[in-house]
């Protein structure tokens, strides 16, 4: 069965694996779709990713000297929709011939805790394309609940990629004024669309300036540019008090960021927001399963066009292909999947 594999830095290859067997308790699913997500795999492809550099020691949450992985990195993914094909003989739920969304990697096959895709079926007449925006909808969900959001709050929004837009249609849901900024006019017009209050090109001049003189400063920034210096941006666009949701995956050292200026000088409250957990405030109610659902069901309500957001679909056989251009063309790549047909 092919799977794609992070042979070394900048080099992927689409090889075999061997079909896994059905235990009890689990179902094989066949892939249709596999999302690619333009952050976190662009830093396993780039070799840049903590996990490449540093060892996570999960008792005591942080990063030590050594390696939590090693190339070659085979089957990363987490955006993926597949056909449920066989079932152990105990498991009635997903059925067989259902459509489910859930995580297994790049890779053709797979056999799944059925527990795990326990709620993930597709509703009949539902795109399956657009079941591969699952678990980036809900880290844009969770950074929307990190951040928050009143109704009439005036919301900043840094990054208008897949996840940025997501989180600004979810803010716009959720009751908030958005400025949306970035330096894409393609996305730019995207956020409009998404219900973007105002839309800046970040390249035209500060954000921070910009808010302040029309608003006094926004009440909460989410950044999801994933770069220090929109971090510091967005440090500067909040108002005494106000909140930053740091919702980007940072890599390196802080360059640009300059916490002794407005950070410190307006008591900014600066939360990050990752999908390995909800806000602590909301974990008594909250969970990641339960953020991955309420993403669906907007989308499958209409509420969220998701599959707007599609840029590229490729053959699996391209994958090289695919992970340079998002690696040097990334602006021209919003959501690029992979297709699984034979």
């Amino acid at each position: 069965m092919r799977v794609i594999t992070f042979e070394e830095p900048g080099r992927v290859r689409v090889s075999l694996e061997s079909p896994a067997d059905l235990v009890p308790g689990s179902v094989r699913v066949r892939t249709i779709y596999s999302g690619v997500s333009a952050g976190t795999e662009l830093t396993a492809y780039r070799g840049t990713n903590p996990y490449l550099n540093r060892h996570w020691d999960t008792e005591r949450r942080l990063f030590v000297d050594g390696q939590t992985h090693a190339y070659p990195l085979t089957g990363w993914g987490y955006q993926e929709v597949g056909e449920v094909v066989e079932a152990a003989p105990d498991v009635a739920d997903p059925p067989v011939g259902s459509i489910v969304w859930g995580i297994w990697g790049h890779r053709a096959e797979a056999v799944v805790p059925a527990e795990k895709l326990v709620g993930h079926v597709m509703p009949p007449g539902a795109d399956p394309l657009t079941g591969v925006f699952a678990r980036v909808g809900a880290i844009a969900l969770n950074a929307v609940h990190a951040a928050d959001v009143h109704l009439g709050d005036q919301i900043a929004i840094f990054g208008q990629g897949v996840i940025g837009l997501l989180a600004t249609r979810l803010a716009v849901l959720s009751g908030a004024r958005v400025l949306a900024a970035d330096a894409i006019p393609d996305r730019l017009e995207l956020a409009r669309k998404f219900g973007a209050a105002e839309v800046i090109d970040v390249r035209a001049g500060s954000v921070a300036e910009y808010t302040r003189k029309r608003i006094e400063g926004a009440d909460t920034v989410i950044e999801l540019s994933g770069t220090h210096q929109g971090l510091h941006e967005a440090i500067r666009t909040v108002r005494k008090g106000g909140r930053v949701v740091a919702a980007g995956f940072y890599q390196g050292d802080g360059i640009g960021l300059r916490l002794g200026e407005e950070f410190h000088h307006n008591q900014v409250q600066l939360v990050s927001s990752q999908i390995g957990g909800v806000a602590s405030w909301l974990a008594h109610r909250w969970d990641v399963e339960r953020l991955q659902r309420t993403f669906m069901a907007l989308v499958h309500e209409g509420q969220v066009e998701a599959g707007e957001l599609i840029s590229h679909v490729v053959p699996v056989e391209r994958a090289a292909e695919a992970f340079d251009l998002i690696d040097k063309h990334q602006s021209e790549v919003l959501q690029l999947v992979f297709t699984f047909e034979e």
